[in-house]
Parts: structure tokens; sequence; C-alpha cells
């Protein structure tokens, strides 16, 4: 159906005036819903988030992004089919969460940095979870376990990298942006170059590009905080006309014959409209759910991320050409393989020492609560796998950097 059919304007127009009459019959239920998203929105995604958007903003202004731009063009390029300014949106995106690494892609677009489908594919496989979330909140909070939370990241973040390999068969034939001129010149040179020539084409002084920076995240903040409330809200009240409880046991009719359990089901529900909900619901799942089952649900509600990311991802890309369809189907291809890299790596992983020795039972019931020290564990876990992650990056641009300056010569 075209956006632009009658049919769909009227079916749009219906569906807005049934929200309307839930909310006022609903009305308390509403409240509270969008109070507790506004929490959510305030004590978590609010300080996490500002510090991420504010410095990706001062770093482009300074030219940084450029800078790694040219020298992750060798690794880039050959392997996810974007230019190395990608490099830099993959790592703010892997460590920050989502939707940051949407905001960097549509600047970039905006900026000339990437074509069309070259912005479609980047923003597919960076929009991940950060570490600190996935391994403190989902791991620690939800499941008591350091170890599912070594699992869960090491699944969702090399199902994202196995993704953007997959999606570099995107699009072909489309049109890609300028690849790096052959020059013998080292590559760490070229980047600074590139720096700098951006800075100067920047002109802004340092003060006007921190305030624009602190504008802009505080513009993006707002709009996400907007979206976490209403759908905070239209999920109680799908949850109030039972709704969900109708797709529930609808889903586990058709999960069934696939082997799922079927009280797993609550947990898809939840996750396919906010990420939190999903991962906690397969937590709570009941003890004689196999745990590998629980993690797989949880790895792919991770992946997947949400209606409520994906609604904010869509008004960020909305600014520039890039369409949301492809964006939505990699959500769906990354779940996929978050679920099977974890039913795949269950065993292996479980029986190493080292990870055995780091288990807190999962149904420990004196560990509803987080202490310091896990939140600190998970603190320095997260940090050691951005450091791998970065150090993995530039040393193979160093690597790809080296050969083709040999193949110039």
């Amino acid at each position: 159906m075209s956006r632009h059919s009658p049919v769909l304007t009227l079916l749009l127009a219906f569906s807005t005036i049934a929200l309307v009459l839930m909310l006022v019959a609903h009305s308390q239920i509403s409240f509270e819903a969008a109070v507790r998203g506004l929490k959510i929105w305030w004590e978590v995604v609010f300080p996490s988030t500002l510090p991420f958007i504010v410095l990706s903003e001062i770093l482009m202004g300074l030219g940084v992004v450029h800078f790694f731009g040219v020298l992750l063009e060798p690794l880039m390029r050959p392997l996810f089919n974007v230019p190395g300014t990608g490099g830099f949106v993959l790592a703010m995106g892997f460590s920050s969460g989502y939707p940051v690494a949407a905001k960097l892609t549509t600047s970039l677009r905006e900026q000339g940095s990437l074509t069309k489908a070259e912005g479609e594919r980047l923003v597919s496989f960076t929009t991940t979870g950060d570490p600190l979330f996935v391994m403190g909140a989902v791991a620690i909070g939800f499941f008591h376990s350091e170890q599912m939370g070594i699992i869960l990241s090491l699944t969702h973040y090399l199902s994202a990298i196995l993704l953007g390999i997959l999606f570099r068969m995107y699009a072909p034939t489309a049109s890609i942006s300028k690849p790096l001129d052959k020059t013998t010149s080292s590559l760490p040179y070229r980047a600074l170059q590139a720096m700098h020539r951006a800075r100067l084409r920047d002109r802004r002084p340092f003060g006007k590009l921190m305030g624009d920076a602190v504008q802009s995240a505080l513009n993006t903040l707002f709009m996400i905080g907007g979206f976490i409330i209403v759908f905070s809200v239209l999920i109680q009240l799908f949850q109030a006309i039972e709704l969900t409880a109708f797709i529930t046991r609808l889903l586990a009719i058709i999960l069934g014959p696939f082997g799922v359990p079927p009280s797993l089901s609550q947990a898809i529900v939840s996750g396919l409209f906010e990420v939190t909900l999903g991962a906690q619901a397969a937590s709570d799942a009941p003890a004689t759910v196999p745990i590998v089952w629980k993690a797989a649900i949880a790895s792919a509600v991770l992946s997947w991320g949400g209606l409520s990311v994906h609604a904010q991802v869509a008004s960020i890309l909305s600014a520039t050409d890039i369409r949301v369809m492809p964006y939505l189907i990699a959500r769906s291809l990354h779940a996929l393989l978050a679920a099977i890299l974890t039913v795949i790596l269950w065993k292996p992983l479980t029986s190493m020492a080292w990870l055995q020795e780091k288990s807190v039972p999962v149904f420990l019931p004196n560990q509803s609560e987080l202490t310091l020290s896990n939140w600190w564990d998970a603190l320095v876990y997260s940090g050691l796998l951005m450091l791998i992650g970065g150090g993995l990056l530039v040393l193979g641009s160093l690597v790809a950097g080296y050969l083709q300056t040999l193949k110039t010569r």
C-alpha cells in the first residue's frame, strides 16, 4: 500500500482516534505509564546518552571523524562497503548504544561524506545496545549473572559485525563515496591532513562548536524522551485491553513447533515494543525453561531494539534520504543471528573455566539488587570490550594501509 493511498490515511486517522479514546478510558493507567517513561528517560537515558552525543558533535567539528575516515578506509571499505568514516560511527554506536549511530549517520549524510546506500548499510549494523546496558542492566540486573553478560555481549556485537559483512552486498550497483586517492604518503599523515582540512572548513570557534553540540544533543534527547514516554503509554494501554495477551497466545501457537517454550512468548511480545521489558520478561521466565533459551531470546530482543528505538531512528533519519525499511530488515536479521549464535556458542562458552569462575547463580534470591562491585565489573568489562574492538580496528586499518602502500610502489 502506497504511503499516498487514501486508504492508509483513513487507517491512520481511525487508529489515532482509537488511541485517543483509549487514553480517555484509561487515564490513570496512561498517567502512570507516562511518569514511568519520563523517569526512565531522566534517570537513565538522559545522563548516559548526553555526553556521547555532545562529544561526537564536537569530534565531528574538530575533524576527528575525517581522521578516522582516512585511517580506517582500508578496513571499512572492503569489509563493510562503507567509507572509513563509518569506523567512527561503528565505535560510537557500539559504545554509546541506540540511537547514537543513527544521529551520526545522519550528520555524515548531510555533510556529503556518505551516499544514500552507504548510509543505509551503516545505520543497519551500527545500531546496537551499549555494553554497560547489556552487561550491567540486563545480565547482572535481570539475570544476576556476570557470565551471562559476557555471553550476551559477545553474541550481540559479533552478530552485528556479521550483519555488516552481510549487508555489504546490499545495493551493489549503487553509487559510492569517493575513495582515497592513491599516494605514497603514509596513512597516519594523510589522516592528520584530512582532520586539519576539515577543521579549517568548519571555521567555528571552539565555544561556538560546543554550544552547537549541546543544543543539538538536547534537541535529539528531547525527541528520544518523547518517544519513550509515548511508547511507555502505548504498551500499558495494549496490556489494559489485553492486546498483548492475545498476541502472546498466538505467538505461542506459531513458535511451538520450533521448540520455543510457550512461556517465552511474553518476552518476545514485550521485546517487540521495548527492549528493557523484553529482556526482563526473558529473565523472569519459569525455572523449568532452559537457561539457553532465555539467553537466546534476551540476545534477540537486545539486537531487535524495540519499536520505541525504531521510531527514534526513523525520526532522526527523516532529515535525510536514508530509508527506514533496510534498517528494519537489518534489525530482524540481527535478532535472528544473535539468537542462533547464542545457541551455538552457549556450550563452548559456558564450559570455559575463566567464565565459570565469574558466574553468579542465575536465580539466587539475595542477588536481586545490584551491588557496587557488580556495576564496577560490568564497567570494566565494557571498557575492555571497547578497547579490544578499537584496537582491532586500528590494527587492521594500519595493516591494510601498509599493504595498500606496497601496492602503489
